[in-house]
């Protein structure tokens, strides 16, 4: 094979991971509330910021999860269980790592853009990114940054009782709620 077909057949690859990512994969920011616990300090914030991008595909699709897998060289393929009216379980392809998520699928995303709206949740996912790799998920005032953005992610309306949680939080008086993620 020559270098020309190399290249032909991973622009045919690329084509086809943004394809399939624009319909079935997912960037989310979410929050998960982390008080003070019995010997361990909390987050100042009181929330920790997670963030993830996701592709899931029943049994039958699993070797497009493990495509990506391949391509990408970073994440883990997860079984989801499921124990509803359906009759196969899930796969998902997920990137958790910040390094890998930093390092490896945004500059992927950047120089490969999406083609539906889907673009508009990887750009809001990408800029959550910068701030927590800034460390502005580590203060109150940059958590409720973060939330402004993420909680127009993969909807249609804002949620302000998101914004209203994070804004009333004060770490020494533990008032705060559990905050769902934005997927």
């Amino acid at each position: 094979m020559t270098s020309a077909d190399n290249q032909q057949e991973r622009l045919i690859n690329i084509g086809w991971i943004t394809g399939f990512v624009d319909g079935e994969g997912c960037f989310s920011v979410g929050f998960i509330k982390q008080p003070d616990r019995i010997g361990r300090k909390g987050y100042k914030t009181g929330y920790q910021v997670w963030y993830e991008f996701a592709v899931t595909q029943g049994a039958k699709s699993l070797p497009s999860l493990e495509g990506l897998l391949k391509f990408f060289k970073v994440g883990n393929l997860y079984l989801n269980k499921r124990y509803d009216n359906h009759k196969g379980h899930l796969y998902r392809y997920t990137v958790r790592r910040k390094e890998d998520l930093i390092n490896v699928i945004i500059p992927f995303f950047r120089q490969y853009p999406l083609h539906t709206s889907k673009q508009t949740d990887f750009e809001k996912f990408a800029r959550c990114m910068e701030m927590v790799t800034n460390g502005d998920h580590l203060t109150k005032e940059g958590v409720i940054n973060i939330a402004l953005i993420c909680e127009t992610m993969n909807r249609q309306k804002p949620r302000e009782s998101l914004i209203g949680i994070l804004r009333d939080y004060t770490s020494d008086t533990q008032q705060s709620k559990d905050i769902v993620p934005s997927a």
